[in-house]
């Protein structure tokens, strides 16, 4: 599995970098054949005052594609819900496979 990180607007320390590449080995748990993730961590309005932040992961697997998109006021908390939801459409598109 390939792991790309790419930060917007800022630079991401390494304990958040740390934290993120942790939570994506768990994604090997419900699907082994995932080839590539693209982690997209950004800063939204940057021009006014209110920066919240958004994740974004899209992982590569066999003729398929994830994407999901999540929105809060800190980086961890973001990629948490996004995480949860990919997870959620891998299990369920594994379902689906099985049945």
């Amino acid at each position: 599995m390939n792991v790309n990180i790419q930060t917007v607007h800022f630079d991401a320390d390494n304990k958040l970098v740390e934290y993120v590449n942790h939570k994506l080995q768990k994604l090997l748990l419900f699907n082994d054949r995932i080839i590539k993730v693209n982690v997209f961590l950004k800063l939204d309005n940057v021009a006014h005052n209110i920066k919240d932040k958004i994740a974004e992961i899209r992982i590569h697997v066999p003729r398929r594609q994830f994407f999901v998109k999540s929105t809060s006021k800190s980086f961890e908390s973001s990629f948490d819900d996004a995480f949860d939801a990919v997870v959620t459409l891998i299990k369920r598109k594994k379902e689906k496979r099985a049945a």
